[in-house]
């Protein structure tokens, strides 16, 4: 049909010496636009067919002027449109048309985030990786990016991602300064007077060294003797404080910085954790930063027959431990390589999007107020994982940082604000849980928020 279409518009351009008819300029934008997928190519096939010592001629002006001529930013829109609708090849090939255009900036940063989405779509971890370091290296994209958008889920659960944060974490010029910033405030308001105690460290230190620097000298005389020498033991004791003040605020400074940096990966690990997706009893889909201030998460990682047995035990207290926030989460080790089929989709809005809603049917099944008082409690109580296999790779880390055996059985109580509030190996004590959390109405639960 397309070829039919063009058929007469191509002989009234060889062969016509007329001017164009206005019906052909009406239906050519219909026609030219849409196949442009390699941006700015079909305008120079267009143009190939006149001869190059013949001016162009008035109406292959107009036609020109007919057809838009695609620019980074047109490619990018067209891809982001391409992309929502499912054509993923397709809204590929623009972003790299619109790499090609002599982007600015902000374009480049769009098209190269965008092209990482659809890598990350089809499973292609390193293309997607090396598109975003380039992003994060030469158009200042935020890392904290890529922790939130739920299109890049799939490549967050990938060994590419996981190096990817820690060239982030390790900060510096050419990649995720801007990110280890951010973590680094995060680490000062927890730790407010961590700075206040380096400048005392620093401003001991240099104080001690000068001291020491004018005591070397008195303690050689002292040494040498003679007339006039100063004290040997009362010199020996003064260099001997000043050196080892200097050696104990050096280990001080050095263990504050240590500590900075085992809670900047702590603070890199609970927003990954925050990012992990559940799945309510509602068939929601949603993710764990969503239950900040509302829900207290009790993750439950084991093997089926142990996570089995704690959920059963917590049933007995389950109208209290509702009454805490306390939202139960089973992971089972090893139900990721059971589960052979891999998902489709844009992160999690694709599953989100086959799965029943809050509204519609929802409601439907919810007519009677006892019922629906029920799914409501079922909803605050139980929730299940999405990914298995990124809540797998998270308790690992958790794991080998507390120092406790990989696969071995633990929980982990988060609090309301989303941080890690205590975890354990084994299996809880459902008692202990009680005397220690607070009710949501009380004040030690409304300053944990």
């Amino acid at each position: 049909m397309a070829a039919a279409a063009l058929r007469p518009h191509v002989t009234l351009l060889s062969g016509c010496s007329g001017p164009i008819p206005s019906t052909t300029l009406q239906i050519l934008p219909f026609v030219f636009p849409l196949p442009l997928r390699r941006c700015g190519r079909s305008i120079l096939v267009s143009n190939a067919s006149s001869s190059p010592s013949s001016p162009p001629s008035p109406e292959k002006e107009a036609l020109a002027e007919a057809v838009p001529v695609p620019t980074a930013e047109s490619c990018v829109n067209l891809g982001l449109e391409l992309f929502s609708k499912g054509r993923v090849r397709d809204a590929l090939e623009q972003f790299e048309n619109a790499l090609e255009l002599n982007p600015t900036p902000i374009e480049a940063q769009a098209a190269l985030y965008n092209k990482a989405c659809c890598h990350a779509y089809r499973e292609e971890s390193k293309k997607a990786a090396e598109c975003l370091r380039t992003a994060l290296r030469n158009y200042n994209l935020k890392f904290g990016t890529i922790l939130n958008d739920p299109d890049l889920a799939p490549f967050r659960a990938s060994p590419e991602f996981k190096e990817l944060q820690e060239e982030a974490l390790r900060g510096g010029e050419d990649i995720g300064s801007g990110f280890r910033r951010d973590l680094k405030l995060i680490s000062e308001v927890q730790a407010p007077f961590r700075g206040v105690r380096r400048f005392f460290y620093v401003a001991l230190t240099a104080a001690a060294g000068i001291s020491t620097f004018f005591t070397i000298p008195r303690l050689i005389l002292a040494v040498q003797g003679g007339d006039g020498a100063p004290d040997l033991l009362e010199t020996a004791g003064n260099a001997a404080i000043n050196i080892g003040g200097i050696v104990v605020l050096v280990a001080l400074y050095f263990w504050e910085n240590k500590k900075e940096e085992k809670q900047i990966t702590q603070i890199s690990r609970n927003e990954t954790l925050s990012r992990l997706p559940v799945r309510l009893s509602t068939n929601r889909i949603i993710e764990l930063v969503q239950l900040r201030d509302i829900n207290r998460p009790v993750i439950l990682a084991g093997s089926k027959e142990s996570v089995t047995r704690a959920m059963q035990r917590a049933e007995r207290y389950r109208t209290e431990l509702l009454k805490r926030g306390v939202l139960l989460i089973p992971v089972i080790f090893g139900a990721s390589q059971k589960d052979q089929t891999k998902p489709k989709g844009f992160g999690t809005r694709r599953a989100a999007a086959s799965v029943p809603s809050v509204g519609g049917d929802f409601e439907k099944r919810t007519e009677s107020i006892a019922a629906k008082s029920r799914l409501k409690a079922e909803v605050r109580f139980k929730a299940d994982i999405v990914s298995p296999e990124q809540w797998e790779s998270w308790i690992r880390d958790q794991q080998e940082s507390e120092g406790v055996t990989p696969g071995e059985d633990v929980y982990i109580i988060l609090r309301l604000d989303g941080r890690v509030r205590r975890s354990g190996t084994g299996m809880p004590n459902w008692n202990d849980i009680l005397q220690e959390l607070p009710r949501l109405e009380e004040l030690m639960s409304k300053l944990e928020r």
